[in-house]
């Protein structure tokens, strides 16, 4: 690992997007001989996410992160029906809702249709995004919810992988900037039955996967690790 590098980057079950960069950090640290070497990451995945993190090395690399910031992102999703959360995914309060038999393949489908397209997004309290230079995520664990503005995105493809009630495992590819604990939260809406992100893992930003990235393993011991060539 070098100055200049980007990493692809598997990033495990409830590690935070930092956690991730600072193992890359100390690595870099022991193998490169520099103290303050700089490390950053191109978009963030939530603690309960798995998958897909590109990980810049040094200050030219990070200064380029923007470059993958915006590319189209594909995930893999499950959503539970039947409940909801406070912050639309495990993580957070669930309310089971008691309904005993769900919607309808048939109509499952046709209702995850009518999300492909051009839409506006309202950003989640509990999400990093900031509004007045304060972080939404704080304010909500403050119990404080304030107005936010809806953000233009970009639902390209919708697939439906699984469906067994209570829950839609579905594929996604879109636009940067979506959250798709909202997507999750809006879909059981619009079936009636509610709705939460339970499962969440990133396999591709643009044209990067998730089948080259290093396991956080791959990075503590002398194993190779996987490079952007950018």
């Amino acid at each position: 690992m070098k100055k200049g590098d980007f990493l692809l980057i598997d990033k495990p079950a409830n590690w935070t997007s930092f956690d991730v960069v600072n193992v890359v950090r100390k690595k870099a640290r022991t193998e490169q001989g520099i103290k303050n070497i700089r490390v950053g990451h191109a978009g963030t995945l939530d603690p309960f996410a798995t998958g897909l993190l590109i990980v810049g090395v040094g200050r030219e690399a990070t200064k380029r992160l923007d470059e993958f910031k915006n590319l189209s992102k594909t995930y893999e999703a499950t959503v539970r029906l039947g409940a909801t959360s406070d912050t639309d995914d495990p993580t957070g309060k669930i309310d089971e809702l008691n309904i005993e038999e769900g919607p309808a393949t048939k109509k499952v489908k046709i209702i995850l249709k009518k999300f492909i397209g051009q839409q506006e997004q309202i950003p989640p309290m509990y999400s990093a995004k900031k509004i007045g230079g304060k972080i939404l995520y704080k304010l909500a664990r403050q119990g404080k919810t304030i107005v936010r503005k809806p953000s233009l995105i970009t639902i390209n493809k919708i697939k439906l992988i699984s469906y067994r009630w209570p829950e839609i495992k579905i594929e996604v590819i879109c636009s940067a900037g979506t959250y798709i604990r909202t997507l999750a939260h809006d879909i059981g809406e619009a079936l009636g039955v509610g709705g939460y992100c339970s499962e969440l893992r990133r396999t591709k930003i643009g044209k990067y996967n998730l089948k080259n990235a290093t396991e956080i393993e791959g990075l503590t011991n002398r194993q190779k690790y996987a490079k952007v060539n950018a």
